[in-house]
């Protein structure tokens, strides 16, 4: 019999302090888990302030000094680095300071608006082929399985002859090959969701096939989603890189960090910085882009969910 006055201790006698805390720490959403399992990451978060200094860098480096990129000066050609020319001057007297940093604002707005725009297309011709199945899968699925056959720089190449040089017509050129590879993935992750009990709910009640994928579908697949973009970013670079390397890319007097890395090959010897500094520029945002992908797909995978 308790005696008056004792307070009364409604634990559970076989709970582990440890478990009590579990039970007083309030549950967290699918996206609130995985953005704190990605904050403990410290790859991935250092991963990400690599890519956040390099943006900022492209934005605002080429306004840290007084010289445009496109404007040369051949009294002061092939100067080394010095507190006017920090990264020095190429052979025409262009800062290459300037020309390194407007170079990676146009890789990266390839690799971000290619990569964009291949999971949109990607995730239509995916989300059409693995919902309506039939006649569209099967033509859909040999389309990519025809264009798949030929390595991807293949077909880039080829649009670019055509297309010629430029942004637009290059961006364009890895969004029609790039799409590949998100289109197989999102149907697999459709054909997985079409018979679930709240797919085949919508349906009977009436739902359009466009309102299933785009209420009920896609938002489950987004983990898979951002997780491939995040690895197609640093393919759309490296394909702008290669294409400039191989000079159908961008042209002079446009810079990229791939043009860059094409004529510091030609003066590797006499100027090595003019290779190593865009090198380490690609080399570092892909590596980042793969550091953070990687976080990004542990914290959005649900079986590692605590």
């Amino acid at each position: 019999m308790t005696q008056p006055g004792t307070e009364l201790d409604f634990t559970h006698v076989g709970a582990r302090e440890g478990e009590a805390d579990s039970i007083k720490r309030p549950s967290l959403g699918y996206f609130q888990d995985a953005r704190r399992r990605f904050k403990a990451n410290g790859a991935a978060m250092a991963g990400l302030a690599v890519l956040a200094l390099l943006a900022a860098l492209s934005l605002a480096g080429p306004l840290a000094v007084p010289y445009n990129h496109e404007d040369g000066d051949l009294l002061i050609a092939n100067r080394g680095p010095d507190s006017e020319h920090w990264f020095g001057t190429d052979d025409l007297g262009r800062d290459y300071w300037a020309r390194i940093w407007v170079g990676g604002r146009v890789s990266m707005a390839i690799g971000i608006l290619a990569a964009l725009l291949q999971g949109c297309v990607g995730i239509l011709m995916g989300s059409l082929s693995g919902f309506l199945g039939g006649k569209v899968d099967l033509v859909v699925m040999k389309l990519v399985d025809f264009l798949m056959a030929f390595p991807y720089l293949v077909w880039v190449t080829l649009l670019m002859l055509v297309t010629g040089a430029g942004l637009v017509p290059m961006i364009l050129a890895l969004t029609l090959t790039g799409w590949l590879t998100m289109a197989r993935i999102v149907r697999g992750q459709i054909l997985t969701l079409k018979h679930e009990d709240y797919v085949v709910a919508a349906e009977a009640m009436g739902a359009s096939a466009a309102r299933v994928i785009l209420k009920h579908m896609i938002p489950n697949t987004m983990g898979v989603i951002i997780v491939n973009l995040t690895f197609a970013i640093p393919a759309a670079i490296f394909s702008e890189a290669f294409l400039s390397f191989i000079g159908i890319g961008m042209r002079a007097p446009m810079t990229s960090w791939g043009l860059l890395v094409s004529m510091g090959m030609k003066q590797l010897y006499s100027y090595p910085l003019r290779l190593l500094i865009p090198c380490a520029c690609i080399s570092l945002t892909m590596l980042s882009l793969q550091i953070v992908g990687d976080g990004l797909r542990d914290a959005l995978d649900p079986k590692l969910r605590r």
